[in-house]
């Protein structure tokens, strides 16, 4: 079994905090000493080698950009911006990140194609060892403002961007998490030139207006990357179960968020780890299938290190390595093979093999 998690931040932790992917999640935190910027980021979860362990084959690797609304205490404070053009900057400088390492590392593969999917599948069939690995890191945009106008996404298309998804909070394209409101006349115009390229969208943090606007109007493929029941976390970030099920009547797949605040009310930066345990996750994607009636619409965002760190994020899992271990725990409740692969990777790359261009 390999693994797809749907929604990480590498690029945003390299630029912003100088992360670089291709070191450990350990090394990293052997490096990060200072307390009081432990205690704004938290500590690595993420790092290349750790994946390449726990059999993580594709992560949807993000461009992330925030706007700058003043406040100076947020992780992401340094790395926000006021116009489409410092959006489109610091867009490009992470496109840049990803290109950059994977010219210079052989185990990382841009996955801007299905013959792209195919090469790293194949390094982890029967019989290939953990030297034959590869990882593919499909691109996605959260947060469409780096685009400066709609036609422009045919740049960022060009250029390997797969996945998009128009709001972070509120954005010119459509409201966003803790902006609601609906899709813009220009998030129309944008989602029309991304069916245009059969580009993914991306529903996490759309405002349930747009989110609704957008399921009713975009004719390709649909996922929501980083998003769970809002059952479990009450918000506006996460999906009523009327969303969910309008996303698997388009036969979308929602990746299950592995931070500890989104899986309860309850729990609040500082508490213990150990307050949510791995099962809350198992809960979370089993709410999901009884909801859809199948396994076929729900996977793993984790999100890791997208702000928070590994003292918030559910007990029994330290880095990437472990995201192996909320398989087991489907597979302890009774899920066949066959369902936890998908929720662990199929799902994700079925959707994959459904957007992207042959070569």
């Amino acid at each position: 079994m390999i693994i797809v998690d749907a929604h990480e931040d590498i690029a945003y932790n390299a630029l912003c905090y100088g992360r670089d992917y291709r070191r450990s999640a350990l090394e990293t935190r052997r490096l990060e000493s200072d307390p009081a910027v432990v205690a704004r980021r938290g500590s690595a979860t993420i790092g290349l080698p750790d994946a390449l362990l726990g059999r993580v084959a594709l992560v949807f690797s993000t461009i992330f950009v925030a706007p700058d609304d003043g406040k100076e205490n947020q992780p992401w404070s340094n790395f926000t911006y006021k116009t489409p053009q410092q959006a489109y900057k610091l867009g490009t400088d992470q496109l840049d990140y990803y290109n950059r390492i994977a010219d210079e590392s052989d185990k990382i593969r841009l996955v801007k194609t299905n013959a792209d999917l195919d090469a790293v599948l194949k390094t982890w069939e029967d019989g290939k060892t953990v030297a034959d690995h590869q990882q593919g890191l499909v691109v996605l945009m959260e947060n469409a403002d780096p685009i400066l106008e709609p036609r422009q996404f045919e740049e960022w298309y060009e250029r390997g961007v797969r996945i998009v998804g128009p709001a972070w909070a509120g954005t010119r394209y459509a409201g966003g998490t803790g902006h609601p409101g609906p899709l813009t006349k220009l998030g129309y115009e944008l989602l029309n030139v991304m069916s245009d390229f059969k580009a993914i969208l991306d529903l996490s943090h759309l405002a349930e207006q747009a989110c609704l606007q957008a399921l009713d109007h975009y004719d390709g493929i649909i996922i929501a990357s980083h998003t769970n029941p809002k059952s479990f976390r009450n918000t506006d970030r996460h999906f009523s179960d009327a969303v969910i099920r309008q996303l698997a009547e388009h036969d979308g797949v929602m990746g299950i968020v592995l931070y500890n605040r989104f899986l309860s009310d309850e729990w609040t930066s500082g508490d213990p780890k150990s307050n949510i345990p791995l099962s809350r996750v198992a809960d979370a994607v089993d709410y999901v299938c009884q909801m859809t009636g199948s396994a076929a619409h729900v996977g793993i965002g984790s999100d890791f290190d997208g702000g928070f760190g590994q003292e918030s994020i559910p007990e029994d899992l330290d880095t990437v390595t472990d995201l192996m271990k909320i398989g087991d725990a489907l597979t302890a409740r009774g899920y066949s093979p066959a369902d936890v692969e998908a929720v662990m990777g199929g799902n994700m790359i079925r959707k994959l093999r459904q957007a992207l261009p042959t070569s």
